[in-house]
């Protein structure tokens, strides 16, 4: 893991990992360059490169003279002018000649880097940078505060506090316009310090707060990625991907940088499979086009009331699609089916049947069998019948039925009414209570009337 500062003071100090920036965890190579030519032996006459080129907070970076030709390593700190006054303190990310060749590929001038190295950090000068930085995370939530009295819709997203402890410039995230004069002007008299509002859209918001990605590893703009390329979704249709924006979006919400990464290789790959095949003729009938396998060069198609996919090369693709546009049908596509490997229909029963001879309610049932069991468990037990044996045996149309089991149906009606028993012979017990069932069962006995 990279140290606890690179968060939040832009690189490794000797209060972290100690390592000044050199160790090359995630935590610390954020937007690092390797430099290839470290190792090699210059010409006796060479004269060392004066510009180095030094980062800060948020993967921010900028070059500066080495007016001084202070002999500085990667990693090491130090203190360098700003064009608005004061000084600013960050870690040296490249020296050298990687330097002059990292100046053209932005397509900047030698004349136009004026800013100068003043000489190295201090212990006084890092006190005080590591002071004004442990000012970031409360003076953000408090301008956050006073963004959302004045009900400006904007999100302050970091705070970068300068070196000396005098400016702090605000980066925030809006869809429109936002005037904020009013916050800046209660945000100087809380903070006394001048304040620099700058917009950044929703890329460069997730490089400098940075994460981890859908892949499991650090976001890409965050630690290597420089130039931001338009993304579209035509970039996933070429690759064949499903077009759910949940899982092409990044946590920008914007789609993600890598859907570029092998379009080209995508790209070169379909030049040779045709594009205006959506159906094949023959005599059994219609064949859509189910998918096409870019690399393998393959296309399945199938009948409308059969699941099964028959693969076609590409080539045989081609000459059937020239035989209906000549009136010629083909019999049937089977016959053209190209002959899979085992080892590729073991693949694809694989891939279909995922779970394998297991159902996917399996789990279902043993959650409710769970269930049972605690439902039985908290049940009262109901209370034991009378004995059959004690019991005289009943009697139906006159002849005496023997002791022993009682019927199914009466034992079950036990069973059930066990408890419904118990209140009977209470009831019984109170007075009048044997009155009152007798005389039901006289109503119940009385001859009904004829009806007319």
């Amino acid at each position: 893991m990279g140290c606890g500062s690179c968060s939040s003071g832009g690189g490794c100090t000797p209060a972290g990992c100690k390592s000044n920036g050199s160790c090359l965890t995630n935590g610390c190579s954020k937007l690092d360059v390797y430099d290839w030519l470290a190792h090699m032996d210059m010409p006796s006459n060479y004269k060392p490169f004066n510009i180095v080129e030094v980062k800060f907070k948020g993967s921010r970076k900028d070059f500066y003279i080495n007016h001084e030709n202070l002999y500085v390593e990667n990693g090491e700190l130090v203190v360098v002018e700003t064009p608005t006054g004061g000084y600013d303190v960050g870690h040296i990310s490249l020296t050298g000649e990687l330097v002059r060749m990292q100046i053209k590929k932005k397509h900047l001038k030698m004349e136009d880097i004026v800013k100068k190295i003043l000489r190295k950090a201090t212990p006084a000068d890092v006190d005080k940078w590591k002071a004004a930085k442990d000012l970031e995370w409360e003076t953000m939530h408090k301008a956050r505060t006073l963004a959302l009295n004045l009900g400006l819709s904007m999100k302050l997203s970091d705070v970068d506090y300068q070196g000396d402890k005098t400016k702090a410039t605000f980066y925030y995230t809006a869809e429109g316009r936002v005037d904020f004069r009013e916050l800046i002007k209660k945000m100087a008299e809380s903070f006394r310090i001048r304040i620099e509002m700058r917009q950044i859209g929703m890329r460069q918001e997730a490089s400098r707060l940075g994460g981890i990605g859908s892949c499991g590893r650090e976001l890409c703009c965050s630690t290597w990625l420089t130039d931001f390329k338009t993304v579209s979704t035509s970039a996933a249709r070429y690759q064949n991907l499903s077009l759910n924006t949940l899982k092409l979006a990044g946590q920008c919400g914007k789609l993600k940088c890598c859907l570029n990464y092998e379009l080209d290789t995508y790209m070169d790959a379909l030049k040779d499979i045709p594009d205006d095949v959506d159906r094949l003729e023959t005599e059994k009938g219609w064949a859509r086009l189910q998918k096409t396998d870019i690399f393998k060069k393959l296309m399945w198609f199938s009948y409308p009331n059969e699941e099964s996919w028959i693969p076609l090369e590409i080539d045989r693709v081609r000459e059937i699609q020239q035989m209906n546009r000549e009136g010629v049908k083909p019999e049937d596509l089977k016959d053209e089916a190209v002959e899979l490997a085992p080892a590729q229909v073991a693949k694809i029963l694989d891939y279909e049947n995922v779970v394998g001879q297991d159902s996917i309610t399996r789990l279902d049932e043993k959650t409710n069998k769970r269930k049972k069991k605690r439902n039985n468990k908290n049940k009262p037990k109901a209370e034991a019948a009378v004995p059959v044996k004690e019991v005289n045996a009943p009697v139906k149309d006159g002849r005496p039925r023997p002791a022993g089991n009682p019927p199914r149906q009466n034992q079950e009606k036990q069973q059930v009414n066990g408890t419904n028993s118990n209140n009977q012979q209470q009831n019984n017990r109170k007075p009048g209570g044997n009155r009152n069932h007798q005389r039901r069962h006289k109503n119940n006995n009385k001859p009904k009337a004829n009806e007319e």
